[in-house]
């Protein structure tokens, strides 16, 4: 089995060339035709001497894999479907808006946090994503050259899978790799006391944290993750970090019709968050079989928007894209994952 080169850092690319009696200077030359070549095979890296190109392809692969299946919306949004090992797939989400055009990318097959409004917590955990498989989704994208942002909201808890994560992060952000601004990067998560300080300090991309209810007690019953780093201690530990320039700080709310759609909720979230230079985005809950919550109607959350951004904390409606290919993330892996087994059976 060879090793893929596609998600290495210079760093590692580094390590890679002086392993194999190569000049230093061609780390840079193969982290160019990997990153701003899109090289598909080390036989196009040129530049490369022969004998070179031989002895790297005897460990060496690029290690690109097209999706293995796509879902196209009514909206434009594309729903695709990655292989990660042996019978595990993850999903990314291409989601084009007028000059935009945003990717959704998964950092695990699975997730260990269990949320109780998100599909892919019931598949339970198997896998974290190598740095090679998160960015195998924007390398492989075949709309890859017209994305303009990356957030990392697929599926997974991305701080549980922070190293690969961070690399990830460093290729699509150093001037070796993609050279994109870290502004055109979000990263969202529930909240991970350890993951969480070491990301904001060794990263400059957005962080969104996943909020959607401002109570303890009801937040634990929506998201687990709450019993072992509680939003007010997030909130704290946020309070040492400057946002109020060009990183954005950002909570995500879904709006559960009848659980945390009330006045009495926006008055939690304003005292929680008194003083924060934040905005808060909330959003439709998709359907997902087996779970007894609905989405909030949009007269609800117009009104909480009103209210909250009226009282100083800018509030967002988050547009809802893709209902019609099962958009809610996880149900295309999991469907997937489900065929599989009756293959097997």
């Amino acid at each position: 089995m060879k090793q893929p080169l596609l998600g290495l850092t210079l760093t590692e690319l580094q390590a890679v060339v002086k392993n194999l009696g190569m000049p230093g200077f061609a780390a840079k030359q193969i982290a160019s035709w990997l990153y701003d070549k899109k090289a598909a095979s080390i036989d196009e890296m040129t530049n490369l001497s022969l004998k070179h190109r031989e002895l790297l392809k005897e460990i060496y692969e690029v290690g690109g894999e097209a999706p293995v299946d796509a879902m196209r919306s009514a909206d434009g949004t594309v729903k695709y479907l990655y292989r990660a090992g042996e019978g595990h797939y993850v999903e990314a989400v291409y989601i084009p808006d007028e000059d935009r055009a945003t990717l959704c990318v998964s950092s695990q097959v699975g997730c260990k946090m269990n949320c109780k409004f998100c599909m892919t917590g019931k598949q339970g955990f198997t896998a974290n994503l190598t740095a090679n498989q998160i960015i195998n989704q924007i390398n492989s994208l075949p709309e890859r050259d017209k994305l303009t942002n990356v957030v990392m909201m697929g599926m997974g808890e991305p701080l549980d899978n922070l190293d690969e994560v961070l690399k990830a992060l460093e290729v699509m952000t150093s001037s070796y790799g993609y050279g994109w601004s870290p502004k055109r990067i979000t990263l969202s998560s529930v909240g991970l006391r350890k993951g969480l300080q070491r990301f904001i300090e060794e990263s400059d991309c957005h962080l969104a944290i996943s909020l959607h209810s401002p109570v303890p007690l009801q937040r634990r019953e929506l998201m687990p993750a709450e019993k072992a780093f509680s939003i007010a201690e997030i909130v704290e530990l946020l309070r040492n970090y400057d946002f109020s320039k060009q990183r954005r700080l950002s909570f995500e709310y879904i709006v559960f019709k009848g659980v945390n759609d009330s006045l009495l909720y926006a008055k939690e979230l304003l005292k929680l968050l008194r003083g924060l230079d934040c905005r808060v985005n909330l959003i439709r809950f998709h359907a997902i079989p087996g779970v007894d919550l609905e989405g909030a109607d949009m007269e609800t959350m117009t009104t909480l928007r009103d209210y909250l951004t009226s009282h100083g904390l800018f509030t967002t409606i988050r547009a809802s894209r893709g209902e019609d290919i099962f958009a809610a993330c996880g149900m295309l892996s999991t469907a997937k994952q489900e065929e599989n087994k009756e293959e097997l059976i």
